[in-house]
C-alpha cells in the first residue's frame, strides 16, 4: 500500500507478468475526513487482493463507496464483482464488455465527461478509446492527477489490442490528453509519472516512429503483421511478439485507411496481405 498524494492510495495486486509489469495498481480515491473511497480497478479475482483492498481502506478508516473500472481487461475489471459483495455501485464505459469478465458484475454507464461526486471527491470521465474500444481515464478534478489505465504506462509503452484497439483512436486520445495535461499520471501498471507533458510527447512520438518503421517494413517486402513485427522488435523479447502483433496490426489497418497502404483480402482473414500503395 502506497499512499501517492492526500487523495490517492495505491494497492498492487499479486499478478505481475510481462504485459503487467509489478502487477495491476488499485487505485483508492477519497479525501481525508470523508469516511469514503472509490476503488478504481479491483484487478484479478484473487482473496488476498480483496482483502488487501478492503485493508487499505480500513487503514484510511473509510468504507468503499463505489468501483470504477477503466476497460474491460481482466487484470483491471475481473473482480470488478466485488461492487456486489461490498454493496456499493460498480461504473464502467460499457456495462456489457464488463459483465463479459467479471462474474456478478452490474454495472451503470460512465460516459465520456460524466463526473462520479463520491468520497469528497470528483472523479472525472475521459473516454480515451484505443488501447480497447471502452477505455477511459479518470482525471481527479481537485489535484488533476489522471488514472490512465492502460492508456499510459508507468514504464514502456501501451499495447493497441487490434481489432477492438484502434491504433487512429489511441493517437487521437493522446493526442487529447497532451492538449490538456495534467499535473501527475497514475497508471494502470509501473510507477507515477510527474512530467505528463514529456510522457505524452513522448508516447506520441514513439507512435510516429513506429509508423514508419511498419511502412519502411512493407516497402521491404513483408506483409503480414507478424513478419513487421520479427523485423521492427528485433531487439525485443520473443515472448512479447504476439502483443506487439497487435498493436502493428492496429498500425496497417491505421495506413490503410488513410491510404498509405493496401490490404489483399479482410482485415483478420488468414493469409491476407498488406503493401504500400
Amino acid at each position: 500500500m502506497d499512499h501517492l498524494d492526500d487523495l490517492v492510495t495505491r494497492v498492487l495486486a499479486p499478478n505481475p507478468g510481462l504485459m503487467t509489469l509489478e502487477g495491476t495498481n488499485t487505485y483508492l480515491v477519497g479525501a481525508p475526513g470523508s469516511g469514503e473511497v472509490v476503488v478504481v480497478d479491483p484487478g484479478p479475482d484473487a482473496d488476498e487482493h480483496r482483502v488487501a483492498v478492503e485493508a487499505a481502506a480500513a487503514a484510511r478508516d473509510s468504507r468503499i463507496a463505489a468501483v470504477v473500472v477503466t476497460h474491460h481487461h481482466r487484470d483491471h475489471a475481473q473482480a470488478a464483482g466485488w461492487a456486489s459483495r461490498w454493496g456499493v455501485g460498480l461504473h464502467a464505459f460499457s456495462p456489457e464488455m464488463v459483465r463479459r469478465v467479471a462474474a456478478g458484475a452490474d454495472p451503470q454507464a460512465l460516459r465520456d465527461g460524466d463526473t462520479l461526486a463520491l468520497a469528497g471527491v470528483r472523479l472525472q470521465a475521459v473516454h480515451t478509446p484505443g488501447h480497447s474500444s471502452d477505455h477511459l481515464c479518470l482525471r481527479v478534478v481537485e489535484t488533476d492527477v489522471l488514472l490512465t489505465g492502460d492508456h499510459v504506462l508507468g514504464r514502456g509503452t501501451s499495447v493497441v489490442v487490434y481489432p477492438d484497439g484502434d491504433m487512429s483512436d489511441y493517437v487521437a486520445s493522446l493526442e487529447r490528453l497532451a492538449a490538456s495535461p495534467a499535473n501527475a499520471l497514475y497508471p494502470g501498471h509501473g510507477p507515477a509519472l510527474d512530467q505528463p507533458s514529456k510522457t505524452l510527447a513522448e508516447y506520441l512520438a514513439h507512435r510516429g516512429e513506429r509508423e514508419r518503421q511498419v511502412l519502411a517494413a512493407l516497402h521491404a517486402g513483408d506483409q503480414d503483421p507478424m513478419a513487421i513485427v520479427r523485423r521492427v522488435y528485433a531487439d525485443v523479447d520473443a515472448a512479447l511478439h504476439p502483443a506487439a502483433s497487435r498493436s502493428v496490426h492496429a498500425h496497417l489497418e491505421k495506413l490503410v485507411r488513410e491510404g498509405a497502404a493496401v490490404r489483399d483480402g479482410a482485415p483478420d482473414d488468414e493469409g491476407t496481405a498488406y503493401r504500400v500503395r
